[in-house]
């Protein structure tokens, strides 16, 4: 799992590289960032399992209508290049973006024509299992096997309201389907310079009058 530095500002949207579209809100690590300092009274440590992230309370159906609706909804936004929905559909600290600012983000995708709404029919594989944030985020990630991109997803949910609603998205394509190995080049047999050996033992043939 790649590691997400810290920002000052709350929300930072980013494109991560020039095959990975995306960040619409601060890093990931900005999820685990330690509150304000308190008072010395009133701070508790954040040491053993209260630091650690846990397995997050939800089936796979809730995963795939968290991950799908997600990636439909940007699908629709790219496509119609208006962003308010999937603004809309974000907590409030993925709001502090503009859908112009949205619009801003995902251009390359918007450029490069791609088609998500495939990805409806395909079951996500995650590489990170559901999990719960210190900061009491829902983070998970995988990828859609299409063929011949692979789409790539890591996403972070933020509690409103009694529902997960999206606070970082992060969309990247590779390479689809296995690939086999290099074909080895076939050698020349090795032809040997030396002349043929006699055979150890000779066979005779046998002389049926030798006994006479």
């Amino acid at each position: 799992m790649k590691s997400w530095k810290s920002r000052s500002h709350p929300i930072v949207a980013a494109a991560f590289c020039a095959l990975a579209v995306m960040s619409a809100t601060a890093a990931f690590g900005q999820a685990q960032r330690e509150p304000a300092a308190a008072p010395k009274s009133s701070r508790v440590a954040a040491t053993g399992e209260a630091a650690r992230p846990r397995p997050a309370d939800i089936d796979r159906n809730g995963v795939l209508i968290l991950v799908k609706s997600v990636m439909l909804a940007l699908d629709q936004a790219n496509k119609t290049g208006n962003y308010s929905v999937l603004r809309d559909l974000g907590s409030p600290s993925f709001q502090v973006n503009t859908a112009a600012r949205l619009a801003e983000i995902f251009a390359w995708q918007r450029q490069q024509r791609l088609d998500l709404a495939g990805l409806v029919v395909l079951d996500p594989q995650l590489t990170l299992l559901p999990q719960i944030e210190p900061g009491g985020k829902l983070h998970l990630a995988g990828f859609f096997p299409s063929t011949p991109m692979q789409v790539n997803f890591e996403l972070l949910y933020e509690p409103v309201n009694r529902e997960w609603r999206v606070f970082a998205i992060s969309v990247s394509l590779s390479a689809g389907g296995p690939k086999a190995p290099d074909s080895p080049t076939a050698e020349p047999p090795q032809v040997s310079q030396e002349p043929p050996r006699a055979p150890t033992v000779a066979v005779l043939p046998v002389n049926p009058k030798a006994g006479k």
